[in-house]
């Protein structure tokens, strides 16, 4: 079995990830489900303010249940990633590098993560409770009134992850390249 990769959102060497590499992701994601997606790509083409900077963002896609006790949120697992295919392209286009989900993605996001060099990393589906320990501040920084999926700013520590596709298009899911 490969070594863990510690790895930051902030310095991230994505040329060195490879498919199946298990990394400790620190830094900063943001939560972003369907409904979120749908409105971030209007917001796109119609040239107004995004709710947060796409440029190098990491997209989680998730939507993370209220806090409870002494944790800054409650259950935070992976959503079914290829809801949010169709939009892959446009958020790449404009910044963002990596998306975390869980499942394997269209051939579209495939093409897309080697045009744009990116990654697609993989949490564990089910985990959700353990996956929020990871997790030491979120705080809601657009669409409240989608609850559960608003967007949600996450610190996370240590987040344990899968290389789903590398920057080469290799994948975990079989072979797409």
């Amino acid at each position: 079995m490969n070594a863990t990769i510690k790895c930051h959102t902030d310095h991230i060497d994505i040329s060195t990830l490879k498919a199946g590499d298990l990394i400790l992701l620190s830094g900063t994601v943001y939560t972003a489900r369907d409904a979120v997606h749908k409105r971030i790509a209007a917001l796109i083409r119609e040239g107004k303010e995004l709710p947060f900077p796409l440029a190098d963002s990491v997209i989680y896609y998730a939507g993370p249940t209220p806090a409870s006790g002494d944790l800054a949120i409650g259950s935070c697992g992976p959503t079914t990633s290829s809801r949010m295919d169709p939009y892959v392209p446009l958020l790449y286009e404009n910044g963002t590098r990596i998306t975390i989900g869980k499942g394997d993605r269209s051939p579209q996001v495939y093409d897309t993560i080697k045009r744009y060099r990116g990654l697609y990393l993989c949490a564990i589906g089910g985990a959700g409770a353990l996956a929020c320990q990871a997790i030491k501040c979120a705080e809601v920084v657009a669409f409240p009134e989608l609850g559960c999926e608003s967007v949600k700013r996450l610190r996370i520590e240590d987040f344990p992850l899968f290389v789903g596709i590398d920057a080469m298009g290799n994948s975990i899911f079989g072979d797409h390249v």
